[in-house]
């Protein structure tokens, strides 16, 4: 998902607070203490994550835990809001939804 992209957000301050590496799909991804999960997503890559009723890749939508768009899953088989869920080290988040 964030391979050579560019991401959708670019970070313009705060550059001094601790890091946390995080898993998006495998792949291990540097971010922030005090991040949201959108914020990291979208700093590493162009989406949020794929809609899991086929119409395509989301980017979130009202930044504030309305709308429901940003629900993702973690590795653990929890759901969270991307928009309103700070990182935590070693956090596995999957951007598209777990098959069976």
């Amino acid at each position: 998902m964030t391979g050579n992209s560019a991401g959708q957000f670019i970070r313009l301050g705060e550059t001094g607070r601790t890091p946390v590496a995080i898993r998006i799909d495998g792949e291990s991804v540097a971010c922030l203490r005090g991040d949201t999960l959108l914020t990291a997503l979208l700093l590493h890559g162009r989406l949020l994550r794929h809609s899991e009723f086929g119409d395509g890749p989301r980017a979130g939508f009202c930044n504030m835990g309305a709308c429901q768009d940003c629900w993702l899953s973690l590795g653990s088989g929890e759901r969270v809001r991307a928009c309103t869920t700070q990182v935590r080290d070693g956090m596995d988040v999957l951007t598209r939804e777990a098959t069976l």
